[in-house]
């Protein structure tokens, strides 16, 4: 089945000027702006070198922040500032020779991305990810994959980083093998994965984390308030269909027609295996096999964190939440993968030794040397700015200016909510930018009037909408090897303009959402969350 009659015809949007609208010339400026731009790897070492001059120069000016933290909090300095760490000097060039190894080893999705690709690499290369996606999507409509595709991308987030190793890079294949343009699909997925980060319809391992941080900094208003992790549950469940719908809506009548049809000259690599035929009777058996299979390692799982005796609950509290289950999830995508895909090759006859099993894994890390380099030099970009202090002065500064302009009622949630996103743009954790900037904003909208758990639904929404463009996402630049393998000519900025349709839809819609559900609806964010605040 092809649905290569539904997709426009190459370049009747996006090469014929006359028939171009604002918005098409628009993202064309940026694409075009962007690819001005060196390559990713050349880029992220520009950026680290940059970051060391622009330190000195920082330094030198005297640049330093108030910290907003509590005093004895780790990290803070005796004075109660934030100053700028120079590293154009002699001891700088001393913390930069003797870290470089150790911020690359040490860079968290160098290591996540290369254990689950040996589970995932398993199921994909013994034919199991191809058969399920076949058994699927090979009959169903246009829209609906593309729902599927943004959907799982959004449920993935409850599995780590789940998202970004496996749907981005399926999801890529399912469009391709379905006579549609890859990147589309893998646009989807990405905005579902990364766009769509706080959505979920399940408590993921980032609202526990959230929540302490919020708790932290509104102890300072209220020594007795307690934020618990499903403080922005109903909220967050609910953004789960507005953003399918619009990630769908942006995929089918922006993105996929800008990008015409799929020539497959522009690959980087064969892609004669991304091609899907019907299931047959064998691959039907191998399925079944390997769901049972599934449902075993499941069950397995669950005794293990379930149970109150569960031996990977926390070993001191007992709990879910800090458990070495959640802390080795990725150990468990690499499982949860292996063995269904073990099953399913021994079944159909793609798998039949151990020697076997080794060749599937080594073939997905042949493909991931491109993405070796470009980490390197994104971890040391990223180390250099955690170093240097200068991403938390200018999220601190940002934050101080928003204070200072005085707004009140929704329309400071609106600045608030684009204040968050910008900041992102240079601090892509959502921890790391929340702990800073969450002893600022708790404090004063709690005084304002308004609680802690609203205050952080509408800070998750700015954290997520601008993830999908900006590099300083840990994982953009495995977004950009998934896309180099169908365009290998792929530049910086045709990513960029790519994702950023989604980020202003996105933001657009989650802020109405937001607006209408606190402000006009009158609804809690969560069970047991209190719209305002009153010391009283």
């Amino acid at each position: 089945m092809s649905y290569q009659s539904e997709v426009l015809p190459t370049g009747d949007a996006h090469n014929t000027n006359k028939n171009r609208t604002a918005f098409d010339r628009f993202l064309a400026t940026v694409e075009w702006l962007g690819n001005l731009l060196p390559h990713p790897i050349t880029l992220f070492a520009l950026f680290a070198v940059g970051i060391v001059v622009i330190s000195g120069i920082a330094s030198w000016a005297g640049l330093s922040v108030i910290d907003p933290r509590p005093e004895g909090t780790a990290g803070r300095a005796a004075d109660g500032m934030i100053h700028v760490v120079n590293l154009f000097t002699g001891e700088g060039l001393r913390m930069i020779v003797t870290n470089l190894v150790s911020n690359f080893t040490g860079f968290a999705p160098l290591g996540t991305v290369l254990v689950a690709l040996m589970g995932v690499s398993i199921a994909e290369h013994s034919g199991l990810l191809s058969a399920l996606v076949r058994s699927l999507v090979m009959k169903a409509s246009r829209n609906t994959v593309t729902l599927i595709v943004v959907f799982a991308g959004i449920l993935s987030n409850t599995a780590s980083e789940l998202g970004y190793v496996v749907v981005i890079p399926l999801a890529a294949m399912i469009f391709h093998s379905l006579g549609r343009h890859p990147l589309a699909g893998l646009a989807a997925a990405f905005a579902g994965v990364s766009g769509g980060y706080s959505a979920n319809l399940l408590l993921g391992t980032v609202d526990p984390l959230l929540s302490g941080i919020t708790e932290t900094a509104a102890r300072m208003i209220d020594p007795a308030y307690v934020v618990g992790p499903e403080a922005n549950w109903y909220f967050m469940s609910v953004s789960v269909f507005l953003i399918t719908f619009v990630g769908t809506w942006v995929t089918n009548k922006i993105i996929e027609p800008r990008l015409g049809k799929y020539n497959e000259s522009e690959a980087a690599v064969d892609l004669s295996e991304d091609k899907m035929e019907e299931v047959t009777a064998l691959e039907k058996r191998g399925l079944k096999l390997a769901g049972l299979a599934l449902l075993a390692v499941v069950g397995v799982m669950a005794l293990t964190i379930v149970p109150e005796w569960g031996v990977l609950r926390h070993p001191e509290t007992g709990a879910v939440s800090g458990s070495p289950f959640l802390k080795g999830i990725v150990a468990m995508i690499l499982i949860f993968f292996a063995i269904p895909g073990f099953v399913y090759g021994k079944t159909v006859g793609t798998v039949k030794n151990d020697k076997d099993v080794i060749d599937c894994m080594s073939k997905s890390m042949s493909t991931m040397g491109m993405y070796i380099v470009l980490v390197f030099f994104a971890a040391q970009f990223v180390a250099f700015f955690g170093m240097t202090n200068l991403g938390t002065i200018f999220a601190v500064l940002g934050a101080e200016f928003l204070q200072n302009i005085g707004l009140t009622g929704p329309l400071l949630f609106i600045v608030f909510i684009m204040m968050c996103g910008f900041v992102n743009l240079m601090i892509g954790s959502a921890s790391a930018q929340w702990a800073v900037t969450a002893p600022i904003f708790v404090p004063m909208l709690m005084l304002v009037g308004y609680a802690p758990e609203v205050i952080q639904a509408a800070y998750r929404i700015g954290d997520s909408v601008t993830n999908i463009i900006t590099p300083m996402m840990s994982y953009f630049g495995l977004i950009v090897a998934f896309a180099s393998r169908y365009k290998k000519d792929l530049g910086i900025g045709t990513l960029i303009s790519m994702m950023l349709p989604y980020s202003m839809f996105f933001v657009i819609g989650w802020s109405v959402l937001f607006f209408v559900w606190v402000f006009v609806l009158g609804l809690p964010v969560g069970p047991g969350s209190a719209t305002f605040y009153s010391a009283g």
